[in-house]
């Protein structure tokens, strides 16, 4: 049966303590008949205005954060539900935090308020990009029996170290311009939300008032009530350290704004779609695969693209089209149909996970995670040089430069909502103010598919440190690109087991101020710093590069404050520094 996309019926639903959540709802409708059917529904909370109100005569999608869903899923016979979480939009409230503990509460009630219209089967399933993927995971986590399946796009499994504070060191850029666009939304300030794309319509004026308000009376009391939202460059610096209470809430953590510390709530028939790709911020890859790994009982489904944060752009240097060519909408349609729908898409037929190699611009299949078992060494050896066995003894002294930065093409812009276009076209040269080791040239392609891992014997001359290290491909011309990173703080180097509700096969840390210890000055120490996961084809005659840098003035704050530690790295003896790669060589050709 065909179906066709109707306008949306809009009003409140009232939440347990009064608080009135505004309603979007998008129901199939029927090209032949009149009577309404039932229909599996698709659930959306969104910060990001559930829907603009467009100035008479306006023109421009009015719903740019989920439209494209509605347009897609509607159709082919899925009602469509979108929410403004309390404290924005048209609804009423405050926000007391970042992905607050109160909007699952309040997703659980609009779970029973949807199961309870005419238009639903009683059948529940969620998706969304970043905030909107994590709400998915809290409403899974509720335990309500009509969520049976999610797939969060984009989303993080841990605030802390997936989004806000990566290897424990504070992204300030990604915090200043999400407090600034969260501003311009909750406050209805125009002005700032024209410096940001996805708003800058300027026949936007304002969150849509519910029907019930046709004069925007209500929508106005409610922004009222947002001027009062919390401000997150003053909430983000109450988490220093994870898992920390707030000082007036000590239940209030990290932990409590993040998904994995209430997933062991989810039934374990909810089928699972996680979905990131390689340049997707600072650790949203870490949280679709840790996601994966911990939630091994469920029905679970595991998709790493060439994509930034959303999927919105293609970040292969080699791909074809600035816009993915992956139909990504039409995998979470076979998605939600084998598992809301009960159809035979034969996706239970497939592989769990699949993956997309860069550069070899080809799709992989794997029945685990991490895909690539076997492990390169590359040792730090004298001069600059990566080889494959250690040297002798030696050491390398490097002088950290607070000013270093990353530019403005990183994994890091998207996430804070600036509409990037290209990535690390501008790497050239930027190792040169690193301390860079280079391998020689390899004999034959070799592909990477999951975490690298750099494992540094080394001091500082001051008590902590911000460790900072990259990998790129020199290719044979002497081009250079960028493939991936990893970061910490050496604060945080203590290493300890991950516990069953965060599963991971990188080193894992607490981030814990318990596990916290300062460095001594001068004392050399082994840190291991697990590279972000990226599948990526060296060709044969590139160079592999490894770079240490003590600071990102572009994306992070200084570590320590004021002191830039003079770097001190052990190589060859006992104490050989080495990069280690889940690297697969190709067999020579003749």
């Amino acid at each position: 049966m065909s179906f066709q996309l109707a306008p949306p019926r809009s009003q409140y639903v009232t939440m347990r303590d009064g608080c009135r959540l505004a309603v979007d709802v998008y129901v199939p409708q029927s090209a032949t008949t009149a009577v309404e059917n039932s229909f599996p529904t698709l659930v959306f909370f969104t910060p990001y205005y559930r829907r603009f109100k467009l100035r008479p005569g306006g023109v421009g999608e009015a719903n740019p954060n989920t439209g494209k869903f509605r347009d897609f899923f509607v159709p082919r016979g899925y009602a469509v539900v979108v929410v403004d979480v309390r404290g924005t939009g048209a609804s009423f409230g405050t926000r007391d935090g970042f992905r607050s503990p109160r909007e699952r509460d309040d997703s659980r009630e609009i779970a029973d308020w949807i199961v309870a219209q005419s238009w639903s089967n009683g059948t529940i399933g969620a998706t969304g990009i970043s905030y909107l993927g994590a709400a998915a995971d809290f409403l899974a986590s509720t335990g309500h029996r009509a969520v049976k399946a999610i797939a969060p796009i984009s989303s993080v499994w841990d605030t802390y170290a997936d989004n806000y504070f990566p290897g424990g060191i504070q992204l300030k850029s990604l915090t200043r311009v999400y407090d600034e666009l969260m501003i311009g939304l909750d406050h209805d300030r125009r002005d700032i939300l024209r410096q940001f794309s996805y708003f800058s319509n300027p026949d936007f004026e304002g969150p849509q008032p519910v029907d019930g308000d046709p004069e925007g009376a209500l929508v106005s009391a409610a922004i009222k009530e947002h001027l009062n939202n919390f401000r997150q460059t003053d909430f983000m610096a109450e988490f220093r350290f994870r898992e920390e209470g707030l000082p007036y809430d000590p239940e209030f953590t990290s932990a409590s704004i993040s998904p994995y510390s209430v997933a062991h709530e989810m039934h374990p028939d909810v089928a699972i779609l996680s979905v990131s790709g390689w340049l997707d911020g600072a650790g949203y890859m870490n949280g679709a695969i840790s996601r994966y790994l911990t939630k091994k009982d469920n029905p679970r489904h595991l998709l790493l693209g060439p994509w930034d944060h959303g999927a919105r752009i293609d970040v292969s240097p080699w791909r074809r089209a600035i816009e993915p060519d992956f139909p990504l909408l039409g995998e979470l349609l076979r998605f939600f149909d084998t598992y809301l729908m009960g159809l035979d898409t034969g996706l239970h037929e497939e592989a769990p996970i699949h993956y997309f190699a860069v550069h070899a611009e080809q799709w992989r299949a794997a029945e685990s995670w991490p895909p690539i078992s076997a492990q390169q060494s590359f040792f730090l050896a004298p001069d600059g040089r990566l080889a494959k066995v250690a040297s002798s003894a030696g050491e390398d002294r490097y002088q950290v430069d607070f000013t270093l930065g990353t530019g403005t093409e990183t994994r890091y812009e998207r996430i804070a909502g600036i509409d990037s276009r290209q990535y690390y076209a501008d790497w050239q040269g930027r190792t040169e103010k690193m301390l860079s080791y280079t391998s020689e040239p390899l004999e034959t392609a070799g592909e990477l598919a999951g975490h690298g891992l750099v494992d540094l014997w080394i001091s500082s001359s001051e008590r902590d440190a911000a460790l900072f290290v990259y990998l790129t491909e020199v290719e044979a011309d002497g081009s250079e690109r960028y493939v991936t990173e990893g970061l910490l703080r050496a604060l945080h180097r203590k290493e300890q087991a991950a516990p069953e509700t965060y599963r991971s096969t990188w080193p894992f840390r607490s981030f814990t101020r318990a596990d916290a210890a300062p460095l001594d000055p001068g004392v050399i120490e082994r840190i291991r710093i697990p590279l972000l996961p990226v599948a990526w084809r060296f060709s044969a005659g590139s160079r592999i590069r490894l770079s240490v840098a003590g600071a990102d003035d572009d994306h992070c704050g200084q570590v320590p404050h004021g002191r830039p530690p003079l770097l001190k790295i052990l190589r060859g003896g006992a104490s050989a520094s080495r990069l280690e790669l889940p690297l697969q060589m190709c067999e020579r050709t003749t």
